[in-house]
């Protein structure tokens, strides 16, 4: 009798081990998996997101065409983004082809402005689409097109996924 009552208590004090480790197991993956979730803690880290922000990632793309420098353009896109860009047949989907297209684009010293826009945004994901116009300082050339940029959080920065420029078929 002594030694069953012995082995009740022990197996009760066993699950209750168990009841406790797992819940500790259990909090600990789930932590582990927030925590390498680039949805949840990004978010988490720079808070909501609104279209003005979104707009002004088109601001920093036009600045940096300003600049004259290719690479710097190219920087503000993601490793793994396609361009399909407003003068070339060709698509650009390294940063090298990025680099070649902007090189020849630039050298037209070209400003964009936005005619019209639609922004959505999600948790990682946004799209910025509509027209916009080109003027070409060194040619005095005005170019209307159509866009769509897609932007990614990478963590640390909104990188462009794709970007779609095609000339209006007028």
């Amino acid at each position: 009798m002594v030694v069953s009552i012995f082995y009740s208590k022990m197996i009760k004090r066993f699950l209750c081990l168990l009841v406790v480790l797992s819940f500790f197991i259990s909090g600990c993956a789930a932590r582990q998996i927030s925590s390498s979730s680039p949805h949840v803690t990004n978010y988490e880290q720079r808070g909501p997101v609104g279209e003005a922000e979104i707009a002004a990632l088109f601001d920093r793309w036009n600045q940096a065409l300003q600049t004259g420098d290719p690479r710097r353009v190219t920087a503000l896109y993601a490793e793994k983004s396609i361009l399909l860009p407003t003068l070339s047949n060709k698509p650009r989907l390294t940063p090298a082809e990025k680099e070649d297209y902007f090189r020849h684009f630039l050298e037209k010293r070209p400003f964009g402005v936005i005619d019209m826009r639609e922004i959505e945004v999600g948790a990682d994901m946004a799209v910025d689409s509509g027209l916009y116009t080109f003027t070409f300082a060194k040619t005095g050339e005005v170019v209307k097109a159509r866009y769509s940029f897609t932007y990614r959080w990478d963590g640390s920065q909104w990188l462009i996924a794709s970007h779609h420029s095609s000339v209006m078929p007028e």
